[in-house]
C-alpha cells in the first residue's frame, strides 16, 4: 500500500487554488519527495505531515516549476536542524540546476546540511526488503527527464492454520519459512517454505511521470499500475500546442492509462487556462476512472483500489 499526497499540482506557475508541482509518497516508515517547487515547504505543513522524515527527494527533471522550492525547504532543514542528510536524485541536468541553486542557498558559514546527489540512470535506484523505486527515461523539454515506478515486492502470506496443523511452533522457525529457508523440528521432520505459504500476491505498483511530450514509450512501465500519476497540462483543442512545448493533453494522458490498463488514472500540472472540470470530462471520455487532484488531496492506494482520505488519515 501507498499513500500520496498531493502538495502542488498546477501547471508552470501557481494559481490562487494550486501550488506547484510537488507530490508526497508514503510508504511504511518511508517518505519520498517528488520535485520541489516553489511553496512547496508550506504546503507540507498545511498538509499535517511536516517534515519528519523527509530525507529523499526524486526530481523529474530540471525545470525551474519543479525545483525552486528546493531553497527554502533546505535552508529551513539546515537551521532547524530536522534533517541531518538530504538524498537528491535526478538526471545530471536537474542535479546541476539544484547545485547552483545550494551554492546561494548554503553560501554563509550560519547555513550547512549534508546534502547527497545521485546522479539516476533507467534501473533500480532504492530498495528496500518490501520495495523497490526505479527510474524511466521520460520524452519532455530538455535532458534527463525521468518518470519513477514504485513497485511493492510480490509476497506469499504465511498460513498459520496450516503451520498449527504441522507443529510448527511459534517464533524463529515461522520467520525462518517466510524467509524462504526450510526448518527441522524436534521430532525430525523437516518442513519446507511451500508448505506453509500460500499463492505468491503481487504487490501495490504505483507509477509517477510527470512532464511529458508522448506517452507511446510509456506503455510498457504503465501497464497493470494501480495508480497513474502524470500530467494533463493541454485539452486536445490546443493539441499543436502541447506537442510544441513538449506536453500532454488530457485525452492523451487518458489514452496512456487506457492502453496500458491502470486501475486509476491522477491527472496533475493542471494549466490555469482551464477549468477542473474540462480537464475531468475530457479524460473520462477515454478513461472513466480519472481523478483531477486538488492540493493537498491524500489518497491511498492499493492493489483493491484507491481511497481519499484527509492529511489526518480520517475519512473525508
Amino acid at each position: 500500500m501507498f499513500e500520496v499526497v498531493f502538495l502542488g499540482t498546477s501547471a508552470s506557475a501557481p494559481s490562487i487554488d494550486r501550488g506547484l508541482s510537488s507530490t508526497l509518497v508514503l510508504y511504511r516508515d518511508q517518505r519520498f519527495l517528488i520535485d520541489c517547487g516553489e511553496g512547496t515547504q508550506r504546503q507540507l505543513l498545511r498538509s499535517g505531515l511536516g517534515f519528519r522524515k523527509l530525507d529523499k527527494i526524486l526530481l523529474t527533471h530540471g525545470h525551474l516549476d519543479h525545483i525552486l522550492g528546493l531553497g527554502g525547504l533546505v535552508s529551513t532543514f539546515s537551521r532547524w536542524e530536522s534533517i541531518s542528510k538530504l538524498s537528491i536524485y535526478g538526471g545530471q541536468w536537474a542535479l546541476q540546476r539544484v547545485k547552483d541553486l545550494m551554492d546561494v542557498v548554503l553560501r554563509s558559514d550560519e547555513v550547512e546540511m549534508n546534502i547527497e546527489f545521485t546522479a539516476i540512470k533507467p534501473g533500480v535506484i532504492w530498495e528496500d526488503e518490501t520495495m523497490t523505486i526505479s527510474a524511466f527515461p521520460v520524452i519532455h523539454r530538455g535532458p534527463g527527464c525521468f518518470g519513477y515506478l514504485f513497485q511493492e515486492k510480490s509476497r506469499r502470506p504465511f498460513l498459520a492454520e496450516e503451520a498449527e496443523r504441522l507443529g510448527v511452533p511459534r517464533g524463529p522457525e515461522r520467520r525462518l519459512l517466510v524467509q524462504g529457508q526450510a526448518i527441522t523440528l524436534p521430532d525430525g521432520r523437516v518442513i519446507r517454505p511451500e508448505q506453509v505459504l500460500g499463492p505468491e500476491i503481487r504487490g501495490t505498483k504505483l507509477v509517477h511521470v510527470g512532464d511529458a511530450g508522448r506517452v507511446d514509450n510509456l506503455i510498457q512501465v504503465c501497464q497493470g499500475a494501480d495508480a497513474l500519476i502524470i500530467e494533463a497540462t493541454y485539452l486536445s483543442r490546443e493539441a499543436e500546442m502541447a506537442a510544441r512545448f513538449g506536453h500532454l493533453t488530457a485525452a492523451q494522458a487518458a489514452e496512456l492509462a487506457a492502453a496500458a490498463q491502470v486501475g486509476t488514472l491522477f491527472l496533475v500540472h493542471i494549466s490555469r487556462r482551464y477549468s477542473e472540470r474540462e480537464i475531468v470530462q475530457e479524460a473520462r471520455e477515454i478513461f472513466p476512472r480519472a481523478i483531477v487532484p486538488r492540493d493537498l488531496d491524500h489518497y491511498r492506494i492499493t492493489r483493491e483500489g484507491v481511497e481519499k482520505v484527509s492529511p489526518s488519515g480520517e475519512m473525508r
